[in-house]
């Protein structure tokens, strides 16, 4: 395909143009490339081709169908699992999406399928520790959107707490000036990390609201100012949130739901 941008004009590949719109990950643009199903201003897309923002982007409607096939599903990880591939013994989360364990609440009209297996990836972590909601999809459009470098989705958890010795009516005795370092002024891993909105929940349990998530981030927050977490559980992921999804159990991201 020739080159037909114009001189001067600020250019990315393709497959990144196509990410950036939201259109698909990269992944899936160099498959739906690959497979002729991309045109630019209205010529077959060649693999690594440049595009500026003013060049037109079609995608053939068979890439939308794939699209509509592609599951995400919203599981409620019990502790003991891990969010990703198996390790140290331990199983991963994703070996839970089975037909018998679908919450029998979900509304959706999508039927299961082991196909839905296929690529399945959690959009996120959730330590070994943890508990709560788990986003696993096929689609990359969901996982950009997640954990994608310019992701802003906050992530809600509630933390129980302990404070030295005090496992009771931590609030009372926990340092004002610590709770505000938790909300800004950490650093993790030599970077300092994005504020959080951090409050008590109730004297034992703080409520975290992070738009960013490093490996065990809260765990190693509360270390930082002197506490002890004695249960952490991730509530609501953006504008989807756990509710009354059972432990164990998994349903499909609605029709209707976005983050």
């Amino acid at each position: 395909m020739p080159d037909t941008s114009a001189p001067g004009a600020p250019t990315s590949r393709l497959n990144k143009r196509m990410a950036e719109l939201g259109l698909c990950s990269r992944r899936e643009a160099d498959d739906w490339i690959a497979r002729g199903w991309v045109r630019v201003n209205g010529q077959p897309a060649a693999m690594g081709v440049q595009v500026t923002p003013a060049d037109r982007i079609e995608v053939d409607p068979r890439a939308r169908g794939q699209q509509r096939e592609q599951a995400t599903i919203l599981l409620h990880k019990p502790v003991g699992y891990v969010s990703g591939q198996a390790e140290d013994g331990h199983q991963p989360a994703a070996m839970l999406v089975q037909a018998r364990s679908r919450w029998r609440e979900d509304r959706s009209a999508l039927r299961w399928s082991p196909q839905q297996l296929r690529g399945l990836a959690p959009a996120g972590r959730l330590d070994i520790d943890s508990t709560g909601l788990l986003v696993l999809t096929q689609d990359g459009r969901v996982a950009r959107q997640l954990i994608g470098e310019d992701s802003q989705v906050e992530k809600e958890y509630l933390v129980r707490v302990a404070w030295g010795t005090v496992a009771r009516e931590v609030q009372a005795a926990f340092p004002a000036d610590k709770l505000a370092l938790l909300r800004h002024g950490l650093s993790l891993d030599g970077q300092p990390l994005k504020p959080a909105r951090v409050d008590w929940q109730n004297p034992e349990q703080l409520r975290f609201v992070l738009t960013e998530g490093k490996k065990r981030q809260i765990r190693r927050m509360c270390e930082a100012v002197g506490l002890q977490v004695v249960g952490l559980k991730r509530i609501r992921i953006g504008r989807v949130v756990l509710g009354n999804l059972p432990v164990g159990q998994w349903r499909y991201l609605g029709e209707s739901e976005r983050f």
